[in-house]
């Protein structure tokens, strides 16, 4: 298997650093709004990796962190009138709520960042007793040009780095960041040898990974808006405090709107319940994940429709397997789908070789072959099991109210179907062209097979099952 490194700017051979164990950190969400689609892109592909290295035999750690303390969730919460605690558990719950609707996995710890003040204290301490910080107006900096190297990450020029903190009284040097920030009326604070206050944003994760994953680890993930200064200042002080850290960095491309960055202040936000009105999880799902995970993905409804479309002719694929020859049980991956994500997560290469083999399977079916057809069913199964979007999963089938509804429509169909055939036999052509009828009314076509009648919704039919109390 074969990664991008960004710190070392290229793919690299990808060996864990425990046999048999992987341990991977990825930067979740600072708890400040509801999510939308360009935060959850991140947890989506790096559930990819995390599936994929599961379904090879490893045993993965995967730690992602809630930052539940900051600038932005402080001045919300006090516009809103609201407890600074309230406000972040509140949108906790959203993103939450939106991983899991996605399908995403939980991952095997999510630490807060207000659980982990020891670990931040107790960091900073190091990192002053090693030369590397310092201590200023009840703030404390760290010194970045105590470390020659910093910059490696991002390619930033350390004459030229600018942390974006504005003018701080106590920084002997504006290049400086902040590790902790002294106590201010009205804010949240926790006792330090240097005085009351907060942590720093870039402190955290820090703490964060080491206390779960130790010193040393395999991999750290996030967004490539995170490159600098965040995963840069990370850098910066674990090896100021002599830890090894992270040994690959992995970077997901940003979801863009007209060519720009999706953000709350560009005002092109697509919330992720407003876009499940419009297509189910699965194939939000589908279309986060269909991109290369270092590219940018240029949000449009028609693309997304477009996924949407293509997962569906996945899943009626499946459904048609099952119908005619039976249950279809996950089965193998292809060889080509299996080397599309040993390089460096190709999921476009291996979405291809699931179209190829819906194409092999549907051919397969229509002629009869249904030995073929279940066998391409099955891998099809599998592959899709670790794309996360299995349509035959259990929790698509049993959280899609459409499917559900589908499912009992198919109940009523082949009632009228197996009324059709009695009628047929008796020679009451005029019933069985009635029953014909009535179905069409409906926006349903029967088709008269060598498996017997099968049934479809018509092309083009607005005549879906609609669901009482629900959003259609």
């Amino acid at each position: 298997m074969r990664l991008y490194d960004t710190l070392s700017g290229g793919v690299r051979d990808f060996a864990p650093l425990r046999p048999g164990h992987v341990s991977i950190y990825l930067c979740g969400a600072t708890v400040q709004g509801l999510p939308h689609i360009g935060h959850v892109r991140s947890g989506v592909a790096f559930d990819v990796l995390r599936r994929w290295l599961t379904a090879k035999g490893f045993d993965v750690a995967f730690i992602r962190n809630v930052t539940d303390i900051d600038d932005k969730i402080l001045n919300k919460a006090a516009d809103a009138g609201r407890p600074w605690w309230e406000w972040a558990a509140t949108y906790e719950r959203a993103f939450t709520a939106a991983y899991d609707a996605l399908g995403v996995l939980p991952p095997s710890a999510e630490p807060r960042a207000t659980g982990h003040i020891t670990q931040m204290v107790e960091l900073i301490d190091r990192l002053i007793d090693r030369g590397h910080a310092y201590a200023g107006d009840g703030d404390v900096y760290f010194s970045v040009a105590t470390l020659p190297d910093y910059g490696k990450l991002s390619g930033h020029r350390v004459e030229d780095v600018h942390q974006g903190e504005g003018a701080a009284t106590g920084k002997r040097d504006q290049r400086d960041f902040t590790l902790w920030k002294g106590a201010k009326p009205g804010e949240p604070s926790w006792p330090t040898p240097w005085g009351r206050g907060r942590p720093g944003w870039h402190t955290e994760c820090v703490a964060m990974c080491e206390a779960y994953l130790g010193a040393e680890f395999d991999i750290h993930a996030g967004g490539m808006d995170l490159v600098f200064p965040h995963h840069e200042n990370e850098i910066a002080q674990a090896e100021a405090a002599g830890d090894g850290f992270a040994r690959f960095w992995l970077h997901n491309g940003w979801v863009t709107m007209g060519g720009e960055k999706m953000s709350k202040s560009l005002g092109n936000v697509l919330a992720i319940p407003a876009v499940l009105q419009r297509v189910r999880a699965a194939e939000l799902r589908y279309y986060l994940g269909s991109a290369h995970y270092r590219s940018m993905l240029e949000f449009s409804e028609t693309a997304l429709q477009d996924a949407a479309k293509a997962y569906s002719g996945i899943e009626d694929f499946l459904h048609r397997v099952r119908n005619r020859v039976g249950a279809v049980v996950p089965g193998e991956w292809t060889p080509k789908f299996g080397a599309a994500l040993d390089d460096d997560l190709a999921v476009p290469m291996a979405l291809a070789e699931v179209h190829a083999a819906r194409a092999e399977g549907n051919r397969a079916l229509d002629a009869g072959d249904h030995d073929a057809a279940l066998t391409h069913a099955m891998s099809i199964r599998a592959m899709m099991g670790i794309l996360g979007a299995d349509p035959l999963d259990e929790r698509w089938e049993s959280r899609d109210e459409t499917s559900a509804a589908l499912a009992a429509v198919d109940v009523l169909v082949h009632a009228e179907v197996r009324r059709r055939e009695d009628a047929r036999a008796r020679r009451d052509w005029a019933e069985a062209d009635a029953i014909r009828d009535r179905l069409k009314e409906a926006g349903i076509e029967v088709t008269d097979t060598g498996d017997g009648p099968q049934w479809s919704l018509l092309e083009g039919s607005d005549k879906r099952p609609e669901l009482d109390g629900a959003d259609k």
